[in-house]
Order: C-alpha cells, then structure tokens, then sequence
C-alpha cells in the first residue's frame, strides 16, 4: 500500500502568538486572579501562531454549543473539500476515483457526518463507502493511516481518501479556568488534512506515489488510563482533559512497543531513518525523544510543525508527512516510523519504506 499524497487546507485566519494571548487576557480578565500568567503558559507551548475557524471578532459570537458546532460543520466542509482536492491532484486523481472515504475529527458532531456532505460538494460516486470515526482524538490521523491500509489489503486495486478536519478553536470553553484549559487553549490550531492511499495491484494510469509505502501498522492500547486524556462533554461543549500523566506513560512504555512492532519485522530502532510524530506539544515530544533515545534532530520537522501552527490535533501528523515528502524525503529504500497518541490512552504505530 502507498501514500500517494498529503493535502492540506487552512482557514484564512491566522495570528501569532502574542495576538492570541492579548485575545484571551481579555477574555479572562474579570475571571482570572492572575490573568497574565496566561502569557507564560503560552509562550511555554512554543507555539508561534495558528489557524482559526473563524476572525477572533466572530468568537464572541458563539454563546452556545450549538452556535460553535453550526460553525464547526459549515467550515469542516470547506476545509475538508479544499484538502481533498489538494489531495486528488497531488496524486493525479479525480473525484470519482475515490472507492472509499474514512472521515476523522474530534473537535465536532455532524449527522449526516462530514464526508457525506463532501460527496455532495466534490461530486464523489454514488457507490462510494464511507467510514466517518469520532474519538480517537489525535491518534486518528496516523490510525486513519492504518485502517486505510488494512482497507487496501483486502481490495487493493481501490483508492481510499482519509480526511482529517479538526478545528480546536470552537472546543474553547471560556468558563473553564482549569491549568488544563489554559493550556490547550494556547497549543490548539485549526486546519485540515486528507491523504490518498493506493493498494500494490495499481488504480488509474495517471497516480502519483508521492509518498513512501506502508508495510505495516500496529495500535497499542494501555489498560486503564481512559482519564489521562480526552473530553468530558457537557452542556457547554466540550471540555478538555489532559493528564500530567500522559508524557510519564509515554516515556516509560512507548519504546517497549515500538522495539516490539519493529522486531516482528526483522527491523530495530538503528534501522529507522525517519520519524513521522504527531506534535502533541513540548512535554509530549520530550517524552518521545527520550523514551526512544532519539538524536536531538530526529523530531525537527514534528517541532518545526508546533512551532508554526500549533497542534491540529488529529490532522497534525498529516501535516507532518506532507511536511517531510515536501521538503525532508528521506532516501529511497529509507524505513521511517509514523506514530501518534490519543485517548484510550493509545498509539497507533505505521511502519513506513520510502
């Protein structure tokens, strides 16, 4: 199975860092005792900007959850167009090539869900089959991956497009002054990703392979830690739940299966070249590059994504690969290592060959 192209697509809003503190101050301000901590807790991200859904002035128009996930559906269906058509003519395809769409997101709800929308704004086939998945949170970009390529082993001579459109900023919850809030609301973006995948047996004359082949996948789940990371829905919204937890269990277990997944297939950690890391944010990445022993370099193009705009959630591993085909390829015959994490608390493992 090969990734034979990354697309992308953002909202036009975007700010730096410090205008986004600013905002924020002044949304707290007569809530907070000590507001300007706020700036501290951002800048400690190391985040320099992102993508809004939406203009700052538009948020205080959302008085509700039903305004944000209104907002949510009409800008997951522009922005998931615009990255799939990125997608398609990175490939070489067209709109009616695709057998199958798998649909991902975290950040709202829609029945009918956001991929059948998106067969009615590209024009996809009517036979085309749908999996939308809700849930996975930021592991859902590399899992998408995987269960793409599980999709292709059984019907190789189809085209799967996964979708990923997360957009944090209208999960922001102004009553919540929780150090956990404050937080996300400094590390999350906006923005939408989508990948083509192809199976060995070939689809149109015209596909490009842009990008490396997948050779194998594993999910890995860790037993009773459903509290480290996730929502709590509630009237208002979605609330975010982020455990100091999560870079301790990454650290201390993280390596133990990916030298397991790697040793299944004659590989170990020296034979990867390449790594495909979602950007969970500084503690998380930290986490990784110590659990896995990896050269201070090994995880530049994962920062580098952080640093210019932010964590997209499950979209920002995505972002990453479109990252490194475009500017960071690794030779041809290179092994590399796409992984991410989510609630469960999970990761999901995709064994790459460039």
């Amino acid at each position: 199975m090969y990734i034979a192209s990354v697309g992308r697509a953002f909202p036009p809003h975007y700010y730096d860092q410090e205008t986004l503190i600013a905002a924020l101050e002044g949304v707290w301000a007569a809530q907070h005792h000590n507001v300007h901590r706020l700036a501290s807790i951002h800048r400690n991200t190391l985040v320099g900007g992102r993508h809004l859904a939406l203009p700052l002035e538009g948020y205080a128009e959302l008085t509700s959850f039903t305004d944000a996930n209104d907002a949510f559906i009409r800008c997951a269906v522009d922005l998931g167009a615009e990255a799939l058509r990125d997608a398609l003519d990175g490939a070489g395809l067209a709109p009616n090539d695709i057998d199958h769409v798998i649909f991902v997101s975290i950040t709202g709800l829609a029945t009918p869900s956001i991929d059948a929308r998106l067969v009615n704004r590209l024009g996809l086939r009517r036979d085309v089959k749908r999996t939308p998945i809700f849930g996975l949170g930021c592991v859902a970009g590399a899992a998408g991956l995987a269960r793409g390529a599980d999709y292709l082993r059984a019907y190789p001579r189809e085209v799967v497009a996964l979708v990923s459109v997360e957009l944090c900023s209208l999960t922001l919850q102004r009553g919540d002054l929780s150090f956990t809030n404050l937080i996300a609301s400094g590390l999350f973006g906006d923005g939408a990703a989508a990948a083509i995948l192809v199976g060995d047996a070939g689809t149109a004359p015209a596909t490009r392979h842009a990008g490396p082949a997948i050779v194998a996948t594993r999910s890995v789940f860790y037993r009773d830690s459903e509290d480290v990371m996730g929502w709590d829905v509630t009237a208002e919204g979605f609330r975010v739940v982020l455990s100091a937890d999560v870079p301790k269990i990454i650290e201390a277990r993280l390596a133990e299966d990916v030298d397991a997944f790697l040793a299944a297939h004659g590989l170990t950690r020296d034979d990867v070249t390449s790594y495909v890391c979602h950007p969970g944010g500084p503690h998380v990445l930290q986490a990784v590059q110590r659990g896995l022993d990896l050269a201070d370099d090994a995880l530049a193009v994962t920062w580098e994504s952080l640093r210019r705009i932010g964590n997209l959630s499950s979209a920002s591993v995505l972002m990453v690969l479109r990252d490194t085909i475009d500017a960071h390829r690794p030779a041809p015959g290179a092994w590399g290592l796409l992984l991410a994490l989510g609630p469960g608390f999970c990761a999901e493992l995709v064994l790459l060959r460039w």
